[in-house]
């Protein structure tokens, strides 16, 4: 399975062999599904938090006698019934959101993900991103060129999450080259997961060589069987 790889200017340069492990692996909704709700959980925070009886300031006495007031009876003033008493059934921060992914799923997931955005045409192969300096003029000019020569429009055109920038080493003048597209995001290939694949319409990925190979490692070790 081959692909053309472009240049900055959106020329075509040649091409490159895809692997099938990482690109011809077909559509698996229900572990897509799994696997991100998965991460999603495990990234969750429990910040939320509110006190229940036992923690509230006051209330040290019966607020009065149990008889004869003609009133309800009430032992504290922490109660929930009472304003300023404890929250009932509240959130805590003590819940554990974290959801275990088996290694061999994720990668799987990852398979599926890479594998789909190639299908649907929305991974784009660019031979190397270099800029001399951080400026984003320059890789506003290489998105419109990537666009027009691959025939993707809306790389330029679409206004949140148009693109995950793959690189296959850090590069810092990459890096903050597209630090102030909004729409816009660069990781690393070690660092890809199908959360953020999915977040974003475009794949471009740099470098193809170096960045498959790497892809190609996190996903052969522990693929899992095409029959899955």
């Amino acid at each position: 399975m081959e692909t053309k790889v472009f240049t900055q200017e959106g020329k075509e340069s040649g091409k490159v062999t895809l692997p099938d492990a990482v690109f011809g692996v077909a559509w698996n909704a229900d572990l897509i599904h799994e696997v991100v709700v998965s991460m999603q959980s495990n990234a969750r925070q429990s910040t939320a938090h509110t006190k229940d009886r036992s923690e509230v300031a006051g209330g040290g006495r019966k607020p009065w006698k149990q008889k004869g007031t003609g009133r309800a009876r009430h032992g504290s003033r922490r109660s929930p019934m009472w304003a300023g008493g404890g929250i009932a059934h509240g959130p805590r921060n003590e819940k554990d959101y974290s959801k275990k992914i088996n290694k061999k799923v994720k990668a799987k997931a990852l398979a599926v993900t890479l594998s789909k955005k190639f299908t649907d045409g929305e991974v784009i192969f660019v031979d190397a991103l270099s800029f001399e300096a951080p400026k984003a003029a320059d890789a506003k000019k290489v998105v419109a060129a990537l666009a027009k020569g691959s025939g993707n429009e809306m790389l330029v055109s679409k206004r949140t999450n148009a693109a995950l920038i793959v690189l296959s080493d850090r590069d810092e003048n990459a890096e903050k080259s597209f630090r102030n597209f909004g729409n816009m995001e660069v990781m690393q290939a070690k660092d890809i997961n199908p959360v953020d694949l999915l977040t974003y319409k475009y794949v471009v990925v740099a470098n193809p060589a170096k960045a498959l190979e790497m892809l190609e490692s996190r996903i052969g070790s522990t693929q899992l069987s095409k029959s899955n």
